[in-house]
């Protein structure tokens, strides 16, 4: 740990705000400026004399956090690279695969913000690769290469204390870290927020752990981000006729295209999440007799198996079994199954010559159906069915955009919204949310009814 005896001390700022006044405590430690603010003069003149008593008492004070040695807590002597390892194998066997990834995601740039020195003699790919992908997975961590454990022990050797986190110099870094890809562009606010919301936990954890006092991460004005929307794109929605080509298109495929059409058609019509839509049983898809003039059925979901990679699964297995998204492990859901789709069905039951047990849309070897062949597939009919202009845009340029048209085309339907939501597996605020945007047909009855509740008399015909 460095140290220094060259400590200098300045008068206490004082700002006066329009809310608030804060007291600022200002010192130097070889040329470096240090400061702590607070809300109190009586906090600040506290803070301050603990300062200069150790300092005439002959105290080393750290560089790394700016402290006297006699102040640190137990942070300074556990590094960032070893506490953060050791976050991610406490929660490794209570969270989703999905979820790990994301943890993984999310402290790799703030681990190389805090380094000593940035890496020079590895490149910064390999850097972020090693991380993601064996440091912060708890099943590859012990089955790295021999080219990536270099990497990882010069990580650990170079890695600051957790002590650092006091510093707010060192919270704005590793934020801005986090908020930066690799070639400097700016990552996506929702990355940023999801990165935030990993640290919290984490720093929750030290504070249990009494390796941190307090979170270090700002609060209030300060701990603004850019603003991300949850509402759906309304270019990026199907009309019937651009479905009914896509469909169609997908449907003509000479391999696995029926297949795949009745994968694209579920969602489209019934609203289905992808991994919800791979793992449905055949003995959950209820459709009436053939001869029945009814012809609406209904598909009954209750697991998912969404795609988040073999490495972060504790099978192996690309896909990792899962209850339905925001609901209890055991809930299940009713979707209709309108005509149209019961058609595709029963034809698609009958080809495969499937039976309860049988999962509903398998992969050509059997087993789950693979996301890339789905986003493959979804890809090409785009480009073939659509203009050069609209596939260029957001136009269904995503597979999830059948599930945003199919819950659109609901609620422009006049579906009431909390029917909408149970079918969709959503909280009505936050379909109301995601939608709002996007639903019309109805304007000219709203506009009616605007009319009726705060009509005016006409002037000229009360003056008559």
């Amino acid at each position: 740990m460095d140290t220094t005896y060259d400590v200098k001390f300045w008068k206490t700022s004082v700002y006066e705000g329009k809310k608030k006044t804060t007291y600022t405590v200002r010192w130097e430690l070889e040329g470096k400026e240090w400061r702590k603010p607070f809300g109190t003069v009586t906090l600040a003149d506290s803070f301050r004399s603990g300062l200069v008593s150790a300092a005439r008492k002959g105290e080393a004070f750290s560089l790394s956090t700016g402290r006297p040695v006699s102040h640190m807590s137990r942070a300074a002597s556990v590094s960032w690279y070893d506490f953060a390892t050791q976050f991610v194998d406490q929660l490794w066997e209570r969270t989703s695969g999905n979820n790990r990834k994301t943890v993984a995601k999310a402290l790799t740039p703030v681990t190389i913000a805090l380094l000593r020195a940035q890496p020079t003699a590895f490149k910064g790919v390999d850097v972020r690769r090693a991380l993601r992908e064996y440091a912060f997975n708890t099943l590859r961590r012990d089955q790295a290469p021999p080219e990536v454990a270099v990497i990882l022990r010069w990580v650990q050797r170079n890695s600051l204390a957790m002590a650092v986190w006091e510093d707010e110099n060192t919270v704005e870094t590793a934020l801005r870290a986090a908020g930066t890809k690799l070639d400097g562009t700016p990552v996506a606010a929702s990355s940023v927020r999801r990165t935030k919301r990993v640290l919290n936990v984490l720093f929750e954890h030290a504070i249990k752990r009494k390796v941190l006092k307090e979170n270090p991460l700002p609060k209030g004005k300060g701990a603004t981000v850019s603003k991300t929307s949850s509402a759906v794109d309304k270019r990026s929605l199907l009309n019937k006729e651009q479905a009914t080509k896509l469909l169609g298109c997908v449907y003509a495929r000479p391999r696995g295209g029926r297949r795949l059409h009745t994968f694209f058609a579920t969602m489209y019509y019934a609203g289905a999440r992808p991994e919800e839509v791979v793992a449905i049983d055949v003995g959950d898809v209820r459709l009436p007799d053939a001869d029945a003039a009814d012809q609406w059925g209904e598909l009954l979901l209750h697991t998912a198996h969404p795609e988040v990679g073999k490495q972060w699964t504790n099978t192996g297995e690309v896909r990792e079994k899962r209850g339905l998204k925001g609901r209890a492990a055991d809930d299940t859901r009713t979707v209709p199954c309108r005509p149209g789709l019961t058609r595709v069905l029963r034809a698609h039951i009958e080809k495969e010559a499937l039976k309860p047990g049988d999962l509903l849309i398998q992969g050509e070897k059997g087993g789950d159906l693979a996301g890339s062949v789905i986003r493959r597939a979804w890809r090409r009919a785009r480009k073939e069915m659509l203009t050069s202009y609209e596939f260029g845009t957001p136009l269904g340029r995503r597979v999830y955009d059948l599930r945003h048209t199919c819950l659109t085309n609901w609620l422009n339907a006049g579906i009431p919204a909390a029917t909408v939501a149970e079918w969709a597996g959503n909280s009505v605020p936050v379909l109301l949310a995601t939608y709002a945007r996007c639903i019309d047909g109805q304007l000219d009855d709203l506009k009616h009814r605007i009319e009726q509740a705060g009509e005016l008399p006409d002037p000229a015909a009360a003056g008559a």
